[in-house]
């Protein structure tokens, strides 16, 4: 099991340095799939948290406007304390059923939507739901993809702008999400060790990613996450199920 998580990592921080997300979609369904989600949330505070800030100072001269982002970013932080209410209060099978859920519905969007653009006036009306929705998923499934992604993407940014202002979003709510999961007990010492050789792994792999993003058509790594989650999600779904 550590092997295959070690190699979960080391895909995450590329696909991460390609594409400027993607941790959390990979790695949260594979610990989950092995360990729980309380664990698996646990250990991608540390990458969620620094590997951002990296690229929000790699990209800094590309955010969107800094109301539209402090929108964003807040209506997430509220939704991470009502998501990790949702983590404390849920049963384990059902939190996995909860993040193979956030998987289906983010591969449905992604398959269902792919032409589909969203101006900016329509996406500055809608940011404040979009966020706290993305909160709330971060913060019970450790994946806000289904909406925040979601969201960005359906903006049809620029790879730079995308990158930069994710995020952001993301540095917001793991900073937030952090004391929540200390004042729960979910964040032990241990885990916080974890984290910390998780980041490590992720960031000695960003730079091949960012390499390889540039050269490579971005469909070739969407495809192939699409494809990866939907296997997994039908483990996470038949193992909750089973047990």
């Amino acid at each position: 099991m550590l092997l295959i998580a070690l190699f979960t990592l080391l895909a995450a921080g590329i696909v991460k340095g390609a594409i400027g997300s993607g941790v959390p979609v990979l790695v949260i369904p594979v610990l989950t799939m092995l360990y729980d989600v309380k664990l698996a949330i646990a250990v991608l505070v540390a990458p969620n948290l620094f590997s951002n800030i990296v690229q929000i100072w790699q990209y800094r001269r590309h955010l969107l406007p800094a109301r539209f982002l402090i929108a964003f970013s807040l209506a997430g932080a509220l939704g991470i304390i009502v998501g990790t209410w949702g983590l404390v209060v849920l049963s384990p099978e059902l939190l996995s059923l909860g993040v193979a859920g956030a998987i289906i519905i983010y591969l449905m969007i992604k398959l269902t939507n792919r032409q589909f653009t969203l101006s900016y006036a329509t996406a500055s009306r809608i940011v404040i739901p979009v966020g706290l929705l993305g909160g709330i998923l971060q913060g019970a499934a450790g994946m806000s993809a289904p909406a925040s992604i979601t969201f960005l993407n359906a903006m049809r940014l620029e790879r730079p702008v995308f990158i930069a202002s994710i995020s952001v979003f993301f540095v917001t709510i793991t900073c937030v999400q952090i004391p929540a999961l200390l004042s729960t007990g979910i964040l032990t010492m241990q885990r916080s060790l974890f984290s910390i050789v998780a980041l490590l792994i992720i960031l000695l792999t960003m730079p091949l990613g960012s390499r390889l993003g540039k050269r490579l058509p971005h469909h070739w790594f969407d495809n192939l996450i699409m494809l990866l989650l939907g296997g997994i999600s039908l483990k996470i779904i038949t193992d909750a199920l089973l047990a």
